[in-house]
């Protein structure tokens, strides 16, 4: 198992290199603090489950993590009264859910991590994801993300079971 360091002012270290990254909008908390639709990113120890990318716009990336090719029809339910809480979906769904295959290319590769998910909380936090940044690394609603192109780059030596550690504090 190894670790990815993320620090709250914005920085990543994977093998040794620094990355710039995008969080919440809301700063980063406490895992315990965190509520749904907060937009704030949580702390703690985030193992890396599996992924999803966008085959239409890029080859499958070079990655050890089983990678779901994204479908018109997959989503993520973001709705805490749900039974699917903060698991993956198809849409239609009745219940309020994210949308995978967005305009934007900020999902073109997803890597889903453990925050809240076994089981899901209700209310603590759903859809905390490790994905592509805008240009510039505007805040995400919660995710942590990175440059497409420095994903395919971590992607290649990420495995399942590898920790992302989102720290309270700058980077010392």
């Amino acid at each position: 198992m190894s670790v990815m360091k993320i620090y709250s002012d914005n920085r990543l270290i994977w093998r040794g290199v620094e990355y710039p990254c995008a969080l919440g909008k809301g700063g980063v908390l406490p895992a315990e603090d965190k509520c749904e639709g907060d937009g704030a990113s949580p702390a703690g120890r985030w193992i890396v489950r599996r992924g999803y990318w966008r085959a239409d716009r890029l080859a499958c990336p070079e990655t050890s993590i089983p990678l779901k090719s994204i479908r018109e029809d997959d989503g993520w339910c973001d709705a805490p009264e749900d039974a699917a809480y903060n698991r993956a979906v198809r849409l239609p769904y009745p219940a309020s859910c994210e949308t995978l295959r967005r305009e934007d290319e900020l999902y073109d590769i997803i890597i889903v991590l453990s925050h809240n998910d076994d089981p899901p909380i209700p209310g603590k936090g759903s859809a905390v994801f490790f994905h592509c940044a805008k240009p510039g690394y505007p805040p995400t609603r919660g995710c942590i993300a990175v440059a497409r192109e420095d994903m395919v780059t971590i992607l290649k030596a990420l495995q399942v079971g590898d920790v992302l550690e989102l720290s309270l504090h700058p980077m010392a």
